[in-house]
């Protein structure tokens, strides 16, 4: 009889464990209003990633939808996600919230047994200065919006986890358009003394650039002020010590980069290679949203100037692929969230 007992009690608590689970996971559908806007928010979570798609609209028919991606730490239940690419625009009337792509930070909260919320601000991800708009999200189980992200979330717990599946649906959903490249370089330990800087002195004037450059070759203040600024990740800043790591993400061709921070050059000519580059801040000499910079000096003899970068958030690895040429740049924010 005791057997008997324990063979039907065992999958019952593995239905109720799954079930558990279920609830209480950030992935799945999430619906609200970001500024007023109504969004709906697909999130699936791989490790400390995050992939899915965002639904800026008034209907059915008149929305815009993104790419996001982000990171979610599981300890202080902090969620910073962002619009990563464009997949549709199907808007016929203006989206307040929706004309350009947003970046969001908010705290993941379960008040109640079956009530999940999303709650935080949202900002433009290009532009670091634009105001704070009010973002609240609630988990639902009734999307309006059907997509590849359905059966993932569906599935998750059977298998739809996996990495490759995720990676597989990212793919399919057009990826960020990037040049094709070699396999990324695995980070290797730096070979020479970091370098640490202090918080910069932030300058409210613009950098001056001449009308007229004589030169063919300009500066890296000029560089850096006449080329678009194009955000390519965002890094939680959530713990004291970072150590950012750049290495050349492709051929070795001779690859030169500068980096500003927060408007402030802080180094040139620095030349990428399968060795770091490396550079160590601290976070409480940090603003609560930061503005990294990699502009190309060289762009090599294979154009564009690709670089992968290596962050060392306390003891959270990060990695991103970066490219910059003549006409653009890559930024890299570094926000704290909200309780940091």
């Amino acid at each position: 009889m005791k057997i008997t007992i324990s063979a039907f009690f065992i999958p019952m608590q593995l239905i109720l464990l799954k079930t558990s689970l279920t609830a209480q996971t950030i992935t799945g559908a999430w619906k609200g209003k970001i500024n007023n806007t109504p969004v709906e928010l697909k999130i699936v979570k791989s490790g400390d990633s995050l992939s899915g798609t965002a639904y800026y609209y008034t209907s059915k028919n008149n929305y815009r939808r993104y790419a996001i991606k982000g990171y979610f730490d599981g300890r202080t239940n902090d969620v910073i996600w962002w619009d990563d690419w464009l997949i549709e625009d199907h808007s016929r009337r203006p989206l307040a919230a929706s004309q350009e792509a947003r970046l969001n930070i908010a705290d993941f909260n379960c008040p109640g047994e079956d009530e999940m919320l999303l709650d935080g601000s949202s900002s433009l991800k290009e532009d670091i200065e634009s105001p704070k708009k009010e973002l609240h999200l609630q988990k639902t189980n009734e999307p309006l919006f059907n997509d590849e992200w359905d059966w993932v979330i569906e599935n998750y717990f059977v298998g739809a986890n996996d990495p490759y599946v995720i990676d597989s649906i990212n793919q399919l959903q057009g990826g960020t358009p990037f040049p094709e490249e070699k396999e990324i370089l695995a980070a290797k330990p730096p070979t020479a003394e970091p370098v640490t800087i202090s918080k910069p002195k932030i300058s409210t004037a613009p950098i001056p650039v001449e009308k007229e450059i004589s030169s063919a070759v300009k500066s890296p203040e000029e560089k850096f002020s006449t080329r678009k600024k194009v955000v390519q990740t965002v890094i939680p800043l959530t713990a004291k010590a970072i150590e950012l790591r750049f290495y050349d993400n492709a051929q070795i061709d001779g690859d030169s980069i500068a980096l500003f921070l927060n408007n402030r050059l802080i180094f040139k000519n620095i030349r990428l290679t399968d060795q770091p580059y490396t550079i160590k801040l601290n976070a409480s000499e940090l603003n609560e949203d930061n503005e990294l910079v990699m502009v190309a000096e060289n762009l090599g003899s294979i154009p564009p100037n690709t670089s992968f970068m290596v962050a060392i958030v306390g003891d959270k690895r990060y990695e991103a692929r970066l490219y910059a040429n003549e006409n653009s740049s890559a930024v890299i924010r570094l926000v704290k969230p909200k309780d940091q």
